[in-house]
């Protein structure tokens, strides 16, 4: 695993450049990320994806 610290407004970048991950808001423990992908590459929750 690859555990990296990010501030509101910055973003990670994976798949050679076709997926990005931008933190959104950070409110206490809580932390909400906006994700961009191309419509084939499905995303899911753990909970969800483990149903």
């Amino acid at each position: 695993m690859l555990a990296l610290t990010r501030r509101v407004g910055e973003r990670l970048v994976m798949m050679d450049g076709t997926v990005t991950v931008n933190v959104l808001e950070i409110n206490g423990d809580r932390v909400v990320l906006g994700l961009q992908a191309p419509r084939e590459i499905s995303i899911h929750r753990l909970e969800a994806y483990e149903q």
